[in-house]
């Protein structure tokens, strides 16, 4: 079978104030035509910069090399992609390569139509009339499975959910039929079942086109089903490269072993869940592409049955919690948004996000809370913290019902109820140092002390969390994904609360960092003796965190176990 693309020794680095970095190092692959091919990694590792180079799209402040990148190798048709000047790649963007990028909020334009937009390919590498357009952008709305095709052509982006938006965006990116498709974590934070359906439709779609896909994602489980090949990278380096089979089944690397071992599993619920560090150790040299991995020898079969937790002692956890007082208690609780107005602006007609829903938190328990997006249990966490108004209902913490609670007890009670929200760069103010955010709500309820001892409590409470007490006066923006969500989690630990809702706190998370969150929420809730809800949309994350888990379907609570 010919090749479709043939990259040789590829570099890409960047100017900084400490030198150049190295963010892609001698990088070598090729992908033959109708070939699915996984590339797999952190957040970090250059997986998304390769693929970006093959687009063109990478920011000037790049400096990308290599000794051949080359698009149809096997013809006489062959285009050297690192030459090919730009006014030229615009021709070949979308209808030779299309890209389906990780987050359609911010890909697509929120003052355009969706119909608009995928006719904006059309028009540019098609010929034809405005008539066949909107009748093609229908048939591909039809094609990649979105409802009522004619109101979602006019209709604008933030009026779709997240998983018809990234079927309109794997309509604009395969409208021109392309002959390689690039996916870039399209799946990140989506619903399980949404996820199963975007990859069941791009696998359709490439047995339909033969065009080829790279698919990029940090969860070798996505690929496992979809991927004829993977690539492991790690620091910019391919460190490990076969067949499906030979990935998941006779992995050589330490650190595919650790992917593979990061996710919680569905079958078996673990005592704690296996991390990076316990399958290599990193000897860090004198820069950036200067270190030596230490493989620590785990058979992983023999690891994860070591973290098992046998049936007994579940039943055990689960009488222990039963038996224990109530913390929070939500009767009835209904929660409603306006949909029409009336001529003056009064609502006549409501959509019920939490429909009379009633459950009870023990003290210590964790409770799993799991649903599809817009099942209100997001809505419903908002709710039980405060921060979302409510029709009628009650909630009760601790013994005293918020609902008549004056606004002085409910600041007193706030500090018992804290939430780690989905988003940790949101939450977080950026322009203020992390040091000084973790400051702010000590402060606030004057704990631990004077200034100096309350400094004290920050950076302690920093290594608590795994960050560096040296980073009290970094700001958000210098961290990562997951060193920013440890820094929200230090700040709501601040107050020493009995009882965190975690929402969505791991879901946009890479597998890795995702086990390092769950394993630190879990040890902190034995240190503590905190109470916490977990707002999930993923099973096996649900699976793995809680003692009691309940279901939200349409805004109404269903037990599940």
């Amino acid at each position: 079978m010919d090749n479709l693309i043939n990259i040789s020794n590829l570099k890409i680095s960047f100017s900084t104030e400490n030198g150049m970095l190295t963010a892609v190092n001698n990088v070598s692959f090729s992908i033959k035509k109708g070939e699915i091919v996984g590339i797999a990694g952190e957040s970090g590792s250059g997986k998304s910069l390769t693929a970006l180079s093959l687009m063109k799209l990478l920011p000037k402040s790049a400096n990308v090399s290599s000794n051949k990148m080359l698009l149809y190798p096997d013809s006489p048709q062959t285009l050297d992609l690192e030459s090919v000047p730009i006014g030229q790649m615009s021709g070949l963007r979308g209808k030779v390569m299309g890209m389906i990028f990780q987050e359609p909020m911010t890909s697509l334009n929120p003052v355009m139509t969706c119909g608009h937009q995928v006719g904006e390919v059309l028009k540019q590498h098609t010929t034809l009339s405005n008539k066949e357009i909107k009748s093609e952008v229908l048939r591909l709305f039809e094609k990649v499975k979105l409802p009522d095709t004619e109101r979602i052509y006019h209709a604008y982006p933030h009026q779709l959910s997240g998983g018809q938006k990234q079927r309109v965006m794997i309509a604009i990116a395969t409208s021109a039929k392309p002959d390689i498709l690039i996916a870039d974590e399209p799946t990140t934070a989506l619903d399980a079942s949404v996820q199963t359906s975007v990859i069941e439709l791009i696998k359709e779609l490439q047995k339909e086109t033969g065009m080829s896909v790279i698919f990029i994602s940090h969860d070798l489980q996505i690929l496992q089903t979809l991927a004829d090949r993977i690539f492991v990278m790690f620091r910019g380096e391919i460190i490990e490269r076969g067949t499906t089979d030979d990935i998941f089944n006779h992995p050589k690397h330490p650190y595919t072993k650790a992917l593979a071992a990061s996710r919680p599993p569905l079958d078996k619920k673990l005592s704690r869940l296996p991390e990076i560090k316990d399958f290599m150790s990193i000897e860090e040299g004198t820069n950036e592409n200067d270190y030596c991995i230490i493989e620590n020898n785990i058979d992983t079969v023999s690891f994860l049955q070591k973290l098992q937790i046998n049936p007994a002692k579940l039943k055990e956890q689960t009488d222990y919690y039963a038996q224990q007082e109530s913390l929070l208690k939500v009767k009835n609780l209904t929660v409603k948004f306006p949909q029409a107005t009336s001529f003056f602006g009064k609502p006549k007609d409501y959509l019920l996000a939490v429909n009379n829903v009633s459950f009870e938190v023990k003290k210590g328990e964790t409770l799993g809370l799991i649903g599809e997006s817009g099942s209100g249990k997001t809505t419903l966490g908002r709710a039980i913290m405060h921060l979302q108004e409510y029709a009628s209902g009650n909630i009760i913490f601790n013994g005293k019902n918020l609902t008549i609670a004056s606004p002085s007890e409910l600041k007193s009670l706030r500090k018992e109820m804290q939430i780690i929200f989905q988003d940790p760069y949101a939450s977080l103010n950026p322009r203020k140092p992390i040091g000084e955010a973790i400051l702010e709500p000590i402060r606030l309820y004057n704990l631990h002390g004077n200034r100096k001892k309350q400094k004290e409590k920050v950076l302690e409470l920093l290594k608590t969390v795994g960050i560096s007490p040296k980073s009290f006066y970094r700001l958000p923006h210098e961290f990562s994904g997951g060193q920013r969500q440890r820094i929200c989690i230090a700040r709501a630990l601040a107050v020493e609360p009995s009882f965190i809702v975690c929402d969505e706190s791991v879901s946009a998370l890479d597998v890795s960092v995702q086990a390092q969150i769950l394993n630190l929420l879990m040890d902190l809730k034995k240190r503590f003796g905190l109470t916490y809800i977990f707002i999930s949309h993923d099973p096996a994350v649900i699976r793995f965190v809680s003692d009691r888990v309940l279901e939200m379907k349409e805004g109404i609570m269903n037990s599940e176990e």
